[in-house]
């Protein structure tokens, strides 16, 4: 998926601008906020081109980060990640030196740059953005990223300048991406099953700045499995690199089938982490919790069951995830790690016959049909998976707008009672029969 990153000094509206874009989705959007400040990651699609976006973010001039001394590295990993470039300014505060700065960056790169003045929601200013001539960009685009005036012709230009999609390769095989916090032993885990030390391994969080492909054939397992940067907390970021990296691995869950979330058992199931596997459940994919260093925990009779215990409560209402405790330092049930994602990839592709699926829930419904809402009662009549590549569901019936959610959490239930769709997240939507 290509990259448009948005570029510029603080408060010229580029987050308003990248709120803007990833709203134009119709499917479930996610953004991650506040990686490194007010940093934002998100999808966009413009004219059926899906495409990733970033909000760089800025420092603010006289603060410690002191975006003087910052903002070529700053603009710098922006043109390195992209493949293409909206520079955003201020008609309302004109061209700036730190406008001029980040200008002087462009003039260099042969990426795609577009240059939006922003704020430009009156006749009178579209005769003030001509100043931004002066920065030697070319052709401009006004835009009001308030209301959305003119970003189709620049969101049309951005489109067309983007590279074509390769196919990936090995398309065929389940892609299995280990995500995690840093230092959690994503990397050790791949050198353990793998054989080799493939991948750097140090006691230095963030160690893994890409994400790395490993194509992975033994014992009847094939798949490419894909080792993450980790995924910091706000205040744990400290370089700017580290942004990029949280990019390479929010993609990776983007792209993968199965997401083997990697959790530290000595620091346990953290927000941090929680965060993860609600960024991978949202997305759609098959989720194994590893809960590592289990080796480093002092087991009483019931540890293992009440750490379990505290990770179904953390993640309700989708409790139907298998929780695996490994121990990559000994090689403790790391195959069964992997023989569980195999499960899992084969629950997220299970395709359940349409016969089938009515044969069984449909006698359950009317033995627990959904409640009336105001004297009215629904009637569901058929039910059929659509052709997606996650489990989605539709049930066809009289009133779809009077079943609400725990009903819908009923029929999900009964779902994974009679067909296991254990690990994966599964939709159910009604329809108006």
């Amino acid at each position: 998926m290509s990259i448009v990153a948005i570029v510029g000094r603080p408060n010229v509206g580029k987050s308003t601008f990248f709120n803007r874009l990833i709203q134009r989705r119709e499917a479930i959007v996610d953004s991650v906020s506040g990686v490194t400040r007010d940093r934002h990651y998100g999808k966009s699609d413009w004219n059926g081109r899906e495409f990733s976006v970033i909000d760089t973010g800025g420092y603010v001039v006289g603060s410690d980060d002191a975006f003087e001394a910052e903002i070529d590295k700053q603009v710098e990993l922006a043109i390195e990640e992209a493949d293409a470039i909206i520079f955003m300014v201020d008609v309302e505060q004109g061209v700036t030196p730190m406008d001029e700065d980040v200008a002087k960056l462009l003039r260099k790169v042969k990426k795609p740059t577009f240059l939006a003045v922003n704020k430009v929601d009156t006749a009178s200013k579209v005769e003030a953005a001509y100043e931004f001539y002066n920065l030697g960009l070319g052709d401009y685009y006004t835009i009001a990223g308030i209301s959305g005036s003119g970003t189709g012709d620049l969101l049309d230009a951005v489109v067309a300048s983007l590279p074509e999609e390769s196919p990936a390769t090995d398309e065929d095989l389940p892609r299995f991406a280990v995500v995690g916090r840093p230092n959690a032993g994503k990397s050790s885990f791949i050198n353990a099953l793998i054989g080799e030390d493939r991948y750097i391994v140090t006691d230095i969080a963030g160690t893994t700045r890409d994400s790395i492909d490993t194509k992975y054939n033994r014992f009847g397992f094939e798949f490419n499995l894909v080792d993450t940067a980790g995924i910091r907390r706000k205040a744990k970021v400290k370089e700017d690199i580290e942004f990029y990296s949280v990019m390479r691995s929010v993609r990776a869950i983007e792209h993968a089938d199965v997401c083997l979330l990697v959790v530290d058992a000595t620091r346990g199931f953290d927000g941090q982490v929680q965060n993860i596997f609600w960024l991978a459940q949202r997305n759609r994919k098959g989720i194994v919790i590893l809960v590592n260093k289990w080796d480093l925990v002092e087991k009483e009779t019931n540890t293992m069951k009440a750490f379990e215990e505290k990770i179904r409560k953390a993640i309700e209402p989708f409790t139907d995830v298998p929780v695996v405790f490994i121990s990559v330092l000994n090689k403790q049930r790391i195959f069964k790690a992997i023989e569980t994602a195999v499960e899992v990839y084969n629950n997220r592709s299970k395709k359940v016959k349409t016969s089938q699926l009515n044969d069984v829930l449909l006698p359950i419904i009317q033995n627990n049909p959904p409640p009336a809402t105001k004297g009215k009662y629904v009637k569901i009549k058929f039910i059929t998976q659509l052709p997606t590549p996650q489990p989605q569901f539709a049930f066809f019936c009289n009133l779809p707008q009077y079943v609400k959610e725990p009903y819908k959490r009923f029929l999900e239930n009964q779902l994974r009672k009679h067909f296991d769709f254990t690990g994966v997240p599964v939709s159910v939507y009604m329809r108006k029969k």
